[in-house]
């Protein structure tokens, strides 16, 4: 499973891009991102998109999905 990291959590995990195996569940995803990057456990909130729409933790993943991390953003 390939998933996409957009800013602080690209940064946390120290690529754009990881890959993942064995991952059925967003909860699943987001519990094994918090135990390999713990950093990204502080963030106020962090979405995870599944092609290209804003998943629920109970949602089932694919291998085939587009997955992306995207942590809090600001602006102005």
């Amino acid at each position: 499973m390939r998933i996409l990291l957009f800013g602080i959590a690209k940064d946390i995990a120290g690529a754009p891009v990881i890959t993942a195996e064995g991952i059925t569940t967003v909860a699943a995803l987001r519990a094994w991102l918090y135990t390999k990057y713990p950093s990204l456990e502080q963030l106020r909130s962090l979405m995870i998109a599944v092609n290209k729409v804003y998943a629920n933790d109970g949602d089932v993943l694919q291998d085939s999905d587009e997955i992306a991390v995207i942590p809090p953003v600001s602006g102005g």
